[in-house]
C-alpha cells in the first residue's frame, strides 16, 4: 500500500544509519542492490556496506563523455546515473522461458520455476522511477503480463535518493520526471550535510523506518534538503520540447535530418542498451548436442540492429536512416498510443554513452526548426518496437 508524501512526517537519519538501513535490508531477506565503482564507472550491483558506495566521487557527463572526479566532500550520492539501470534486475537481459524434453511418451514441455532474490533498490533516481513505472506499463499493464518481469517487480523494495546535483546531460524537468522522487518508492533519500532527510512512501517503507535510527527533521533541515534538491533543478541546461513532439515526428517521416543524423549514427546499440525504458528481445531456440533437450531464450535485443526487423524472408528496416528513425519516433510518439506515456524519462544515458555524442533533444530541435510535413499522424501505425 502506497503513503501520501505529503502527510507523512521526514524524519532526519544520522550519516551512519545508512548501514543500518543495507543490514535491515539484508535481515529482511532482500538482496541490496546499489551503487559501486566498476571499470571507472558508476554501475549497480550487489552490495554490503557502506563502504562498497561510490563516497566522495562524481561524474561529469557530456555527449558522448563520461568521466569520474573526485568530489571534495564525502557524499554518498554525489552523481548522477551511469550505464547501467535498474531493469537488468527486473527485465533481465537473459532468460529461459520454455524447456523441451523428448520422452517415450513424446515431447514434455515445462516451464522454469523461476525463483529470483527479493531485491532491494538503493539510490534510485526520479527518473528511474519513471522508467520503472513505464516498464510496468509495458510488462503488466496490458492483458499479457510478463511473469518474469511481474515476480521481480512484485518482490523489490525500492529507497529513492533525490537528486542534489544533476549532469549537462540530464532533460528530466522537461519530461516531467523528476528531479524530485514524489512516488513509486517505499522510502527516499535526500542527502544533506547533517545526514538524510527519509520519507516513506509506502506501507513497508514505514515499517522499515520504525528500525532505523531516525527522528522528526526540525523546519530547518527540511529547508536544507529543499536547497539541496533545488540544487538539481538550477543546474538542468537540456531541454526537449514535449507539446505537440508526437505529431510532429509522426509528421515528418521523410524529413532530410533523418539522413543527416543517419551520416553520424554508427547503429552500435548502445543508446537503447543503456536506456532504463527500451525493452526491445529477441528469443531463439536452444538444443543440446543429442537434440532431446531445447530451451527457448530471451535476450535484450536492438532495433538498431539490422536482424531485428527481419521477417518474411527480407529485412525492414535495412539502413541506418530506417532504424534511428524508428528507434526515435517510438520512444518519443508511438509510445503514447501504445502506452500512453512516453518513453523517454530525461536521464540523458543515451547522450552520455552515444560513441559520437549523438543528442535525441538536438535532433528533435532539428525537425522542429525546419518541418515538412508528410503525412497525417494519425494515419501512421509504425508503432512496434
Amino acid at each position: 500500500m502506497t503513503v501520501d508524501v505529503t502527510s507523512s512526517p521526514p524524519f532526519l537519519m544520522p550519516p551512519e544509519g545508512l548501514q543500518a538501513l543495507i543490514e535491515q535490508l539484508a535481515r529482511l531477506g532482500y538482496h541490496v542492490i546499489g551503487p559501486t565503482i566498476d571499470q571507472d564507472a558508476i554501475t549497480y550491483q550487489p552490495i554490503d556496506s557502506t563502504d562498497d558506495l561510490p563516497r566522495g566521487w562524481t561524474d561529469v557527463q557530456e555527449a558522448g563523455r563520461y568521466r569520474l572526479e573526485r568530489r571534495d566532500d564525502e557524499a554518498y550520492f554525489g552523481y548522477v546515473v551511469g550505464p547501467h539501470s535498474w531493469k537488468q534486475y527486473l527485465f533481465p537481459p537473459h532468460a529461459v522461458l520454455a524447456t523441451a524434453d523428448r520422452t517415450e511418451d513424446g515431447w514434455q514441455m515445462q516451464t522454469p520455476d523461476d525463483d529470483p532474490p527479493r531485491f532491494a533498490f538503493l539510490g534510485v533516481r526520479a527518473c528511474e522511477l519513471a522508467a520503472i513505472a513505464v516498464q510496468d506499463r509495458v510488462f503488466t499493464g496490458g492483458p499479457y503480463v510478463d511473469p518474469i518481469y511481474q515476480q521481480r517487480r512484485d518482490a523489490a523494495f525500492i529507497v529513492a535518493v533525490n537528486c542534489t546535483l544533476a549532469a549537462p546531460t540530464c532533460f528530466c524537468t522537461s519530461m516531467g520526471t523528476g528531479p524530485r522522487c514524489t512516488s513509486g518508492f517505499d522510502l527516499a533519500l535526500t542527502e544533506t550535510a547533517d545526514g538524510f532527510i527519509v520519507e516513506a512512501g509506502s506501507d513497508a517503507g514505514t515499517d522499515l523506518l520504525d528500525r532505523l535510527p531516525v527522528r522528526r527533521a526540525t523546519p530547518e533541515e527540511l529547508e536544507g534538503a529543499e536547497a539541496a534538491r533545488q540544487q538539481a533543478v538550477d543546474q538542468i541546461e537540456r531541454s526537449m520540447p514535449t507539446e505537440g513532439l508526437r505529431d510532429l515526428l509522426l509528421n515528418n517521416l521523410e524529413h532530410p535530418h533523418w539522413k543527416d543524423v543517419a551520416e553520424r549514427c554508427l547503429s552500435c546499440t548502445n543508446c537503447t542498451m543503456v536506456c532504463p525504458t527500451c525493452f526491445c528481445s529477441t528469443v531463439t531456440e536452444v538444443a543440446d548436442l543429442t537434440g532431446d533437450h531445447v530451451e527457448r531464450h530471451r535476450q535484450w535485443d536492438s532495433c538498431f540492429n539490422i536482424d531485428f526487423s527481419y521477417m518474411n524472408g527480407g529485412v525492414v528496416r535495412n539502413d541506418i536512416r530506417s532504424r534511428f528513425r524508428q528507434w526515435l519516433t517510438h520512444k518519443l510518439a508511438s509510445w503514447h498510443d501504445q502506452f500512453d506515456t512516453s518513453g523517454c524519462v530525461g536521464c540523458g544515458r543515451c547522450i552520455t554513452w552515444c560513441p559520437v555524442g549523438i543528442d535525441l533533444t538536438e535532433e528533435v530541435a532539428a525537425i522542429a526548426g525546419a518541418p515538412q510535413r508528410t503525412q497525417p499522424a494519425d494515419t501512421v501505425r509504425e508503432s512496434a518496437p
